[in-house]
């Protein structure tokens, strides 16, 4: 089992920046494929951004490719997201996970891929 929490939520005006991270604990944090995913008011949860449990593949939503940007820090345990160019739409409170085993690559963007999750930290975008 891994625990996660999120951390660098805020407010921010319309065009600035925000870096959001994970502090995940418990079991080897590089066994986990790990993801972003966010969800505004009145909506369902959507998928933001993945890391392979190596990091090196990354996977976007097409909302946020080329603006944000997701790392990870196996020596840290940290997961990382840089978000750029940010816009109101961006509004939504983001959530951490980790899943212990994804399958195909369309799985990535899949919200029941994921078998733990942070409480989340919100993030609002002022025009």
């Amino acid at each position: 089992q891994v625990q996660l929490v999120e951390s660098g939520g805020g407010l921010v005006q319309a065009g600035g920046s925000l870096r959001l991270s994970c502090a995940a604990s418990g079991r080897t944090f590089s066994n986990y494929v790990m993801g972003w995913f966010r969800q505004a008011p009145g909506k369902e949860r959507e998928f933001v951004a993945a890391i392979s449990q190596s990091g090196l593949s990354t996977y976007y939503a097409d909302s946020v490719n080329g603006r944000f940007t997701i790392s990870r820090d196996s020596a840290k345990n940290t997961l990382n997201l840089q978000m750029n160019s940010l816009k109101p739409e961006d509004t939504a409170v983001y959530y951490c996970s980790a899943a212990t085993y994804i399958g195909p690559v369309q799985n990535y963007g899949r919200l029941r891929s994921y078998d733990y999750w942070g409480q989340g930290t919100q993030v609002t975008v002022s025009s």
